[in-house]
């Protein structure tokens, strides 16, 4: 039985700019296309979904083993934030993979897929992304169709259905593998620049910075006294010797 929690804003904040060690996989697409049903009928009663109300969004934890290795994987989905056709950046900070969704019983859901792929290469330029039509419970004939967008972008494909299971363990079994094969190989700088100060944060350089900083601003004011004192007795040279002329 799955459970909800209502986070305050701090542990927001913390979720959304401390991912930590867990992989990131953030859901797109337009309202309604199914995102959320793909996500809980792939975990089932396994997960405990968070609500993100300050920000709109809705966090699923889920723990799992690949190859031996423990993963514990934070799936991101909107809660209905796509509607306004953007999203925060927070939403993509740190992601790992993307599953982009369109609906089989809507076009205009796929016409809308070059939007969200573009604004998800503007800040997430190299994370791999895969693509599933959903619904196809409601129109099996989509599945004799190729679609033009994903070949384009060499995006993975998948026809999936989240009414009865269709394709939906894999589509995001791969999409697991996919996020831990990129944080394992990234070559984004952000990413390394991100994780840097990650290590700097656990190291406790920041508070060493700070420690430093305040030593500067004494240094300063001790400088601005002294510079006081030496003006101050250039004043006394100069009247002293008004009065000697």
């Amino acid at each position: 039985m799955k459970s909800e929690m209502t986070l305050d804003k701090e542990a927001e904040k913390k979720i959304l700019t401390e991912p930590g060690d867990n992989l990131k996989i953030i859901c797109l697409g337009d309202s309604a296309v199914g995102k959320s049903k793909l996500v809980e009928r792939f975990l089932m009663d396994g997960y405990k979904p968070q609500q993100l109300s300050t920000y709109a969004l809705t966090l699923f934890k889920y723990e799992t083993k690949l190859n031996g290795q423990k993963i514990n994987i934070d799936f991101w989905d909107t809660a209905g934030q796509e509607r306004f056709s953007s999203l925060h950046a927070s939403y993509y900070h740190q992601a790992s993979a993307c599953i982009l969704v369109f609906d089989a019983t809507r076009k205009i859901t796929y016409k809308n897929l070059a939007n969200w792929y573009k604004e998800l290469r503007h800040y997430r330029p190299n994370i791999p992304c895969l693509l599933a039509v959903n619904k196809i419970d409601e129109d099996i004939g989509v599945t004799q169709k190729s679609f033009a967008f994903g070949k384009k972008h060499s995006l993975p494909f998948y026809y999936v259905s989240a009414a009865n299971g269709t394709n939906v363990v894999k589509l995001f079994r791969d999409s697991i593998k996919a996020a831990l094969s990129y944080k394992q190989n990234t070559t984004d700088y952000m990413d390394h620049v991100l994780q840097e100060l990650d290590n700097f944060d656990k190291l406790g350089v920041r508070d060493s910075d700070s420690d430093l900083s305040e030593d500067e601003n004494a240094d300063g004011d001790n400088g601005i006294s002294q510079d006081r004192a030496t003006r101050s007795k250039g004043s006394n040279s100069y009247s002293n010797s008004n009065t000697t002329t």
